[in-house]
């Protein structure tokens, strides 16, 4: 099967008709298709771009449309999804092109019959934004949460929480950012190379890089780059894929050579391997996770980086009293909402809720007090996790202090490209930073307590 937007609905239709994620969806659809390089960046856009925009473009059928978009056939609503998210996000593609192409769509997909509804449908739609009606921006909207979660396409919950938070401009700013396709970040391995090496290789590759102030070993990558396997370095193990704010946690922990440290949720590594190489692969790092597959993928990756540091250690970390007092560092990068990283997940804004935040946050709070036990006395945690919910951050650590007089924010002594706040932590705030959203807080065990 070679028709890109084909491929593209078969693997809409698996996210809406089964739940399943945009990204193993689109890898399954990928998995049955000879698409070139080009076709391949078109679906993943479209697929990620309608997922991202779905409550826009729903509002958008519900008022072209004399039945709602909760009530057309779901296929059908995928198809008018695929149209209206072309005419509506893509410039590049001509609207003569995207209203006869998902015309086309209904017509191999069992909606011949409707097919004339899909071309009025998308039509209409071009006409009222050639007049400058588009009826996203000519609505008069009951609320300002109701209007950014609709132009933006959130839910209303999360828009009113960064609100509450950041103030309604920022919070524009933040929904902005988090629909913008993510840029990609590399962490240099200073083990195997250094950061002008690959400045050097990648612009022989005619790909742009930048640097990121405070952050030693992290290069930016501009524009279009292809398959990451075939950048130059990677199966020498000179660098791996890692975001500037990850990248940040781990020099927040500061790991020295022939140290103890445990990575309570290590997988799939990328802040484990940073370790390894912040301590010159000198010392023991275990990487304990649950999950065995996961684990397996951070074995790969520290194989091509050529570590013998790291030992891996599967199970719960909240159930390993073999590590009672044993480590000099424990880093807990805990399990979370992921609401810092909407950007480079498509669907995530739709799978949560305030409810299941919560109970996130219980479980946040369970493995920071079994990670705390790790550490020797005077030795030091850091808690961090990619959301930007306090429930999940310093709900957790200001509960964590409160029943642990033992233990006490200790400040970064390291320039960061991040500001702590007055109480010491770091919260890393997307549209400000231009990195993803993170939290992290260095916490010291007091051995004399």
């Amino acid at each position: 099967m070679q028709n890109p937007r084909q491929i593209a609905f078969l693997a809409l239709r698996e996210v809406h008709r089964r739940g399943a994620f945009a990204d193993a969806a689109l890898d399954r659809a990928f998995g049955n298709s000879q698409l070139n390089d080009l076709d391949r960046r078109l679906v993943t856009e479209l697929v990620y771009g309608s997922v991202r925009r779905m409550r826009s473009i729903d509002f958008i059928i519900d008022k072209l449309a004399t039945k709602k978009s909760s009530q057309q056939p779901p296929e059908l609503r995928t198809i008018l999804h695929l149209g209206l998210y072309q005419l509506e996000y893509l410039n590049q593609i001509p609207p003569s092109a995207a209203v006869n192409t998902t015309v086309q769509l209904a017509k191999e997909n069992g909606f011949s019959g409707l097919s004339s509804f899909v071309n009025g449908l998308l039509r209409q739609y071009i006409r009222l934004t050639d007049n400058n009606l588009n009826p996203l921006t000519v609505t008069n909207y009951k609320s300002t949460v109701e209007r950014l979660g609709i132009i933006h396409s959130f839910p209303e919950w999360l828009v009113k929480l960064w609100i509450e938070q950041i103030g309604e401009t920022e919070t524009e700013q933040l929904c902005e950012w988090f629909n913008q396709s993510p840029t990609i970040h590399l962490r240099i391995n200073p083990l195997k190379s250094s950061i002008a090496q690959i400045e050097g290789a990648f612009k022989a590759h005619n790909i742009s890089t930048s640097r990121i102030p405070n952050l030693p070993q992290a290069l930016r990558l501009n524009g279009s780059i292809g398959a990451i396997q075939n950048l130059p370095g990677y199966s020498e193990g000179w660098w791996t894929i890692q975001d500037s704010s990850a990248q940040l946690v781990t020099h927040l922990l500061g790991p020295q050579p022939g140290e103890t440290i445990i990575d309570a949720c290590a997988a799939p590594g990328g802040k484990t391997t940073h370790s390894a190489e912040l301590m010159q692969d000198e010392g023991t790092i275990y990487a304990c996770d649950k999950t065995a597959s996961r684990l397996k993928k951070l074995k790969e990756n520290a194989d091509r980086l050529q570590m013998k540091s790291i030992k891996i250690h599967t199970g719960d970390s909240r159930h390993f009293p073999e590590f009672v007092n044993l480590a000099d560092r424990v880093l807990l990068d805990a399990p979370c909402s992921g609401l810092g990283t909407l950007h480079r997940r498509a669907d995530a804004r739709w799978h949560h809720t305030p409810e299941n935040i919560q109970q996130q946050s219980q479980l946040q709070s369970e493995l920071l007090a079994n990670a705390a036990t790790f550490v020797k006395p005077g030795g030091v945690l850091v808690y961090a996790t990619c959301t930007i919910h306090p429930l999940e951050n310093e709900t957790v650590i200001r509960s964590f202090l409160d029943s642990n007089p033992h233990w006490q924010i200790e400040l970064p002594t390291i320039d960061l490209p991040v500001q702590p706040s007055p109480e010491g932590w770091v919260k890393v705030w997307p549209h400000r930073h231009h990195m993803d959203g993170f939290f992290m807080v260095r916490l010291k065990h007091l051995k004399n307590q």
